[in-house]
């Protein structure tokens, strides 16, 4: 069995998020500096298999990156992601739709930042906002919202038939570590600028963004994108989770080196 195993959603089972243990370390190699000292060695792999992706060029990933606000999303790009090819790898944090955006279909703007052939592409936040906060502050309607269910599965699938790998992972906190992370954010004058008076609105709405998400990720959890929640109170755990998912990922697609072209072994540089 895979460790990526443990963490995949079965689409089959009702999902409760309250019954998944936030701060579980199931898994990992030995306690916090063994683990940290095994995501290094996971870090080299990824970057390695990353680079034969880059280089292949025919195939691409897309790491979808959800959570409660201080979940980790931004921390997870920052370790996980280091010392691959940037070239290779684009992340789009997705914002509040603009007004051109928002003269469109709601997958508009998330379909041009799919990935090329080759590339990783790493949605800080997604089109799953679409059916989180619109759902959770009434932005729309629900039979508006919740046909979306079924749009997004299409769209998914249809990435997927083009070569696209995907990868969406649902970063687990509790609240009560929300609630530190947020005061470690106004305590450090180097943070202040992560924090905002919103995030208590939403904190506010706890409940309501853990039913949106729980349903979303049960309905939109399949075969050829399939989610994972990841217990993400202890950030060296997190880490090690999402990298071994990747690296497990990358060695199933097994890239390779393009061949050299014929007789470049005669060739002579002078």
């Amino acid at each position: 069995m895979s460790h990526s195993s443990r963490w995949r959603i079965d689409p089959e089972t009702p999902l409760h998020l309250s019954k998944l243990a936030t701060n579980s370390t199931d898994g990992a190699p030995g306690d916090k500096a063994t683990t940290i000292a095994a995501t290094a060695e996971l870090t080299l792999r990824l970057a390695a298999l990353q680079d034969k992706l880059w280089a292949e060029a025919k195939r691409s990933l897309l790491v979808v990156l959800q959570a409660m606000d201080a979940g980790g999303k931004d921390g997870t790009v920052k370790h996980v992601f280091t010392g691959v090819n940037p070239a290779g790898v684009q992340v789009t944090s997705f914002k509040a739709p603009n007004d051109l955006e928002r003269a469109h279909d709601f997958l508009w703007r998330v379909h041009q930042a799919a990935p090329r052939a080759g590339e990783v592409a790493i949605f800080n936040r997604s089109h799953y906002e679409d059916v989180l906060i619109v759902r959770v502050d009434e932005l729309v309607p629900e039979k508006v919202w919740r046909p979306r269910y079924a749009t997004i599965r299409q769209f998914e699938q249809g990435l997927a038939d083009g070569g696209t790998t995907i990868i969406k992972l649902f970063l687990h906190i509790s609240k009560d570590v929300q609630a530190e992370r947020f005061q470690a954010r106004l305590d450090d004058p180097t943070k202040n600028w992560k924090y905002s008076r919103a995030d208590l609105d939403v904190r506010a709405k706890w409940d309501e963004y853990q039913d949106a998400y729980a349903e979303a990720i049960e309905r939109t959890s399949t075969t050829d994108a399939p989610w994972f929640a990841i217990p993400a109170d202890r950030k060296w755990y997190r880490n090690w989770a999402v990298s071994t998912i990747l690296v497990e990922t990358l060695e199933k697609l097994n890239p390779q080196y393009p061949p050299p072209e014929p007789g470049l072994d005669r060739v002579v540089v002078v």
